[in-house]
């Protein structure tokens, strides 16, 4: 139930920027020190900031404002993503909402997995993680977005293997593949995918219904696609068609299954860890 009152509360600030702990109590009826309560773990993992009376969202950084988007979605696509992470794997984890829960999930898990990442973002929100080792690469720091690029982040990498490597997307083009909006962040996505076994995409589907200004992965590149069960029906039979393994949340949280079409199109259910 605590999680799900602070979806509501990011729900709400996402749609109104800011709100009253008063407002917010009766909407979700109950106590302001609830609330406050509430709020205390949002701001403690940056993704709000408390003022007199008030909560808003935390506008001192782009992915925090993003990750309160479709939040209860973003949270149910990091864990169907977390659950493909074996114990003592290393994976590269880029920015972006979707990732940064990710690694929030493999922390919380208490899995022996190493996390390579160009995010500042991501470090600082798992900053407190006991079993899991990071490792944060070096380069040119974007502040509006916390992430490391550049020919230093390239050299970086390109001295790690990876099992897995996980990244977010901005947009999609049909027959082509994902899409980002910064041509340095892209261009580091393709040097950090060279040296991983498996790439997989997180994104929710709304990002296929947009399309970005770079190249950032193109469909024979990418192994897996974590998104929910909105990707438009011919999006996904261009994964399928490229041998990409889609995995797909529900949209609804009471549904805890997602469907995982194997890379011969044909589907299966697979039952999702429950929300707790």
């Amino acid at each position: 139930m605590t999680a799900h009152r602070q979806t509501k509360i990011l729900e709400v600030l996402s749609k109104h920027g800011r709100a009253e702990v008063l407002a917010l109590a009766e909407l979700l009826r109950v106590s302001q020190v609830t609330i406050r309560k509430d709020l205390d773990i949002l701001e403690n993992r940056k993704l709000v900031r408390r003022e007199h009376g008030y909560a808003r969202l935390n506008n001192a950084d782009d992915v925090g404002k993003r990750i309160a988007f479709n939040y209860d979605i973003k949270r149910r696509i990091a864990k169907a993503a977390a659950a493909t992470v074996n114990e003592g794997e290393t994976v590269m984890i880029e920015s972006g909402s979707c990732c940064a829960l990710l690694a929030e999930e493999l922390a919380g898990a208490q899995k022996d997995v190493t996390i390579i990442t160009n995010s500042v973002f991501i470090v600082n929100f798992i900053r407190n993680a006991a079993r899991t080792k990071i490792i944060l690469l070096g380069g040119y720091f974007q502040p509006e977005s916390q992430v490391l690029v550049g020919p230093m982040t390239r050299q970086c990498s390109a001295i790690f293997f990876a099992d897995k490597f996980f990244v977010g997307a901005d947009g999609f083009i049909a027959n082509s593949g994902f899409t980002g909006r910064d041509h340095m962040r892209s261009q580091t996505v393709m040097d950090m995918a060279e040296n991983a076994n498996q790439v997989s995409v997180l994104t929710d589907a709304e990002k296929f219904s947009r399309q970005g200004v770079m190249a950032l992965l193109r469909l024979e590149k990418v192994t897996n696609v974590f998104t929910d069960d909105r990707i438009p029906a011919e999006a996904e039979r261009q994964l399928l068609e490229k041998n990409v393994r889609l995995f797909k949340v529900p949209e609804i949280e009471e549904e805890e299954a997602y469907s995982r079409p194997p890379r011969s199109g044909a589907r299966r259910s697979l039952k999702a860890e429950p929300v707790i």
